[in-house]
């Protein structure tokens, strides 16, 4: 009998960024062997990262960012896991799943193991609707529909950009919440959204991006389990700029507006930075960093993934 093959196995890339042997990899085989792997690590190139047999993979370390972007390779962030935007930079599919190294498959309460990865999918295939909330969370889903009082006229949705899972196990805490609640452990498996830094500034961008474009956000399913809790002192010493910055970013980002001009998400993008330049740098000069940052990602992206040409039409003799 034959069997159907994986779900978007052709235009999909996994990325991952990782500084370990990938182990973890063992636990996801069932689920993600049938896809490409884009491996970026951190850290000491010379170190060599060991990859389960039977996974198709490319790794790229910071030798090989350097020169592939040459002096654009500064747009990278290297010593935390940002340096996966590298991996969406270098692929040339049109889905990317991103998974760190300390998460694992996840059980749902049945006890059955949760595929997050055609969740996601699921999630990328069906709409979105970010401008009127629904009860039921996603209307989409198998065994839900849209509430009483739903209005028809936004019933369609809009095309889904990105699908954003959650952690059961470890929660996602700041620094300072993580040294008074050390123990504590997320265990509730509910089929509803919750809310260092480079994530979450993407985040941000992502929001802002998608309300321009009308593109949606997905926020819930699926779950994994994060297995490994970061030291919270090292994590305070990284984010202790960040939680008084953010009470002055995240009012931007609520007010931040693009023009009609933004048409696609670059355009979008390094009119974002502008503003950050514009805005944010008032607060700190490592604003106009990023700013820069932000468009000089955009030139490379641009460098790597040129607008493809239409094929020429014969001309009649």
């Amino acid at each position: 009998m034959a069997t159907s093959a994986p779900p978007l196995k052709d235009e999909l890339d996994i990325v991952i960024p990782t500084i370990r042997n990938l182990d973890f990899l063992e636990m996801w085989r069932p689920f993600l062997q049938p896809y490409h792997l884009i491996i970026v690590q951190d850290g000491d190139p010379s170190k060599t990262i060991k990859v389960p047999d039977g996974f198709d993979y490319d790794l790229y370390n910071h030798n090989d960012i350097n020169r592939i972007l040459g002096p654009r390779a500064s747009c990278i962030s290297f010593k935390d896991s940002a340096c996966r935007c590298f991996g969406y930079m270098i692929s040339k599919k049109k889905y990317i799943f991103t998974i760190d190294d300390d998460c694992f498959v996840a059980s749902d309460p049945s006890g059955k193991p949760i595929n997050a990865l055609d969740q996601h999918i699921k999630n990328l295939l069906c709409p979105s609707t970010p401008l009127f909330f629904n009860t039921l969370y996603d209307p989409f889903r198998e065994g839900a529909d849209f509430v009483r009082g739903y209005p028809f006229s936004l019933r369609e949705g809009v095309p889904t950009a990105v699908s954003h899972g959650l952690w059961l196990n470890i929660p996602d805490y700041d620094a300072p919440t993580q040294l008074v609640k050390p123990r504590e452990r997320n265990t509730r498996y509910v089929d509803a959204p919750i809310g260092r830094y480079d994530d979450m500034w993407a985040g941000w961008c992502i929001k802002v991006i998608c309300d321009h474009l009308g593109l949606g956000v997905k926020t819930g399913l699926p779950y994994i389990w994060h297995s490994k809790a970061s030291n919270p002192f090292v994590n305070l010493r990284k984010e202790y700029n960040g939680i008084f910055w953010q009470e002055e970013i995240i009012p931007f980002f609520q007010s931040a507006t693009l023009s009609k001009d933004s048409t696609n998400v670059q355009k979008c993008y390094i009119e974002l930075a502008k503003q950050v330049k514009e805005k944010l740098g008032k607060i700190d000069p490592y604003f106009v960093k990023l700013a820069d940052a932000m468009e000089t990602w955009i030139q490379a992206w641009d460098d790597l993934n040129p607008p493809t040409k239409p094929a020429p039409t014969a001309k009649p003799k």
